[in-house]
């Protein structure tokens, strides 16, 4: 397929798809999708070989948003049956981080609900980032924690922190109509507060809300001119009691379709597989690793994966490898200090000569369920509008499962 030839040709140097290029592999065929899997499995053993990277989330502070993202179970007005509580203490969060170390985690994500972060919230997550630090010489630390106020960024960078994620989540077109209690652009302007502040940026979207090819490639080209260091794919996780609970748009080619533009589109980047992976791709999570080179082990913000040993167990049968903490995640010409993370060089996602642009859905740093930010409860919660249409008969709701255990409760994490 000449399509996907340009493409890897393209992905090999870092050049920038054109926009019809990108929608033409979100309209391949069923029959197609092993070709594209094949062709955007080039282009990331190129720039990553077979490593995959293993994050670990830990909810910080769960529910209880005063935010209304749609697609979040811990929204305002939310009726889904998750664990609700407030800040873990700094060791016990530390406890939660090493179960993920234990399993072969380099990167912990540290996410916390509200619309964004107080400043004695910045302290305690600071007094968190030393604890993990202090136990774990090579860990890296991502924050999450909403919108950032001015100077909130540089104050996580000295404490230890980093990366910090805030996901897009959907195109700036259609953004009003999955949230409006915060704009496209006050989470254009965290990422860029990251940035600023020296930290590796982590920023995504969320797919299967109802939105087009168009918004996918809209959000993905978005992400591409930030240059975040990586992007969290997420898959909306249809919890019952939120608005999108019966939006079951995606099947597993879908979603290996939609890895596959990301990757074309951000060739050189970190691609992680965050929240939803186990419930749209199911079993052809495998094929995924072909596409992206990072996923978060064992469970989510408030939804349960699979067990971390099968995470184990899939890589390994699949032919690829766990990333060692030693080892640098992103090629050199976007890690040039040597570190984890990465930095931003010469050669950027989105800028420098068409550079290559670099979590998290349930998934995901910097988002619940999808991407989204969320704090207190409010005096008088709205009421969650009444779903229009039924789930397809074939939707598979058996798969969404509320995280029962782990941080916020006395049993063991899945790790």
């Amino acid at each position: 397929m000449d399509l996907l030839n340009t493409l890897v040709d393209k992905g090999l140097r870092r050049e920038l798809p054109t926009r019809d290029e990108a929608l033409a592999v979100l309209a391949t065929s069923d029959d197609d999708v092993l070709d594209v899997v094949a062709a955007a499995g080039k282009v990331r053993r190129h720039w990553f070989g077979r490593r995959v990277k293993l994050n670990y989330l830990v909810n910080l502070k769960s529910g209880l948003c005063p935010e209304d993202c749609s697609y979040c179970s811990q929204r305002l007005g939310s009726t889904a049956g998750i664990l609700k509580y407030s800040w873990l203490k700094p060791d016990e969060a530390s406890r939660a981080a090493a179960a993920g170390l234990a399993g072969g985690a380099k990167r912990v994500c540290l996410v916390a609900s509200g619309r964004g972060p107080t400043d004695r919230d910045v302290d305690r997550v600071s007094d968190t980032i030393k604890a993990i630090k202090d136990q774990n010489e090579n860990v890296e630390v991502c924050a999450c924690l909403g919108l950032l106020s001015d100077g909130q960024a540089e104050r996580l960078r000295a404490a230890g922190a980093d990366a910090y994620n805030h996901n897009l989540n959907t195109s700036e077109g259609t953004y009003g109509e999955i949230t409006t209690t915060h704009t496209y652009a006050d989470r254009v302007d965290t990422v860029q507060k990251a940035h600023a502040a020296g930290l590796s940026a982590c920023s995504g979207l969320i797919a299967g809300m109802g939105e087009s090819d168009e918004d996918l490639v809209d959000v993905v080209y978005a992400l591409r001119e930030l240059d975040p260091d990586s992007v969290p794919v997420n898959f909306l996780i249809p919890f019952e009691g939120t608005p999108l609970a019966k939006e079951w748009n995606l099947t597993p080619q879908r979603c290996l379709r939609i890895l596959a533009m990301v990757r074309f589109v951000c060739p050189d980047v970190e691609v992680r597989i965050a929240g939803g992976r186990e419930v749209h791709l199911r079993t052809l999570q495998p094929l995924a690793l072909h596409l992206a080179n990072s996923i978060f082990l064992g469970d989510y913000l408030t939804s349960e994966g699979q067990a971390g040993k099968a995470d184990l167990e899939m890589i390994a049968d699949a032919g690829f490898e766990v990333e060692n903490a030693g080892e640098v995640t992103l090629p050199e010409h976007r890690a040039p200090s040597g570190g984890g993370c990465g930095s931003h060089a010469e050669a950027g996602c989105g800028s420098h000569d068409g550079a290559g642009c670099g979590s998290h859905a349930e998934a995901g740093c910097g988002t619940h369920e999808g991407g989204g930010v969320c704090g207190s409860v409010p005096a008088a919660p709205a009421e969650v509008p009444a779903a229009v249409a039924e789930a397809p008969a074939d939707a598979r709701t058996d798969l969404v499962s509320v995280r029962r255990r782990g941080a916020g409760t006395d049993l063991a994490p899945n790790a």
